[in-house]
């Protein structure tokens, strides 16, 4: 488990890293625009926009090859780690008959199909929905294959407002 996080450590600095000199760069020409706006008593919001572009593309620039280097550098420690160091530790692995001592979502699964005795039922009869009680199978209603269908009493009297 401190692999894994010492790997989730070193992404966020190799983050930090790539996006430190771009977030400084722009910090430092918008303070320097606003300087030069402050002296000139120029106060457009939009002068700034600009020269912090045209610096962190800059940045960008110059820095593209090193930040691909960290990044490819931090793929390839994940990839060792996820398909050479984890699976050889002991710790990481599951057996190979785990599935036999688990059930994943029993707690949900209760009652879920009282009256269906196995789930092949469903699977061999896809038409036909397995209901939990008859006070279900009365709410449904198959939908109307005409092109229009018309609104039964319900609906009218609803849509009528009465």
């Amino acid at each position: 488990m401190e692999m894994l996080l010492e790997y989730l450590a070193k992404g966020f600095l190799i983050m930090l890293a790539i996006s430190m000199p771009c977030v400084l760069v722009a910090a430092g020409i918008g303070l320097v625009v606003g300087i030069l706006q402050a002296v000139t008593q120029v106060q457009e919001q939009t002068i700034a926009a600009a020269p912090k572009i045209l610096g962190v593309f800059l940045v960008i620039i110059i820095g593209g090859v090193g930040f691909i280097k960290l990044l490819t550098g931090l793929f390839q420690e994940g990839m060792v780690l996820a398909f050479n160091t984890v699976p050889k530790s002991e710790n990481f692995v599951l057996e190979s008959d785990y599935h036999k001592y688990t059930k994943p979502f029993s707690s949900e699964m209760k009652d879920r199909f009282k009256n269906v005795d196995n789930i092949d039922q469903i699977m061999k009869n896809p038409g036909k929905l397995p209901y939990l009680d008859e006070a279900q199978r009365a709410k449904y209603y198959p939908a109307s294959k005409d092109a229009m269908p018309k609104p039964d009493l319900v609906e009218t009297k609803k849509i009528l407002g009465r």
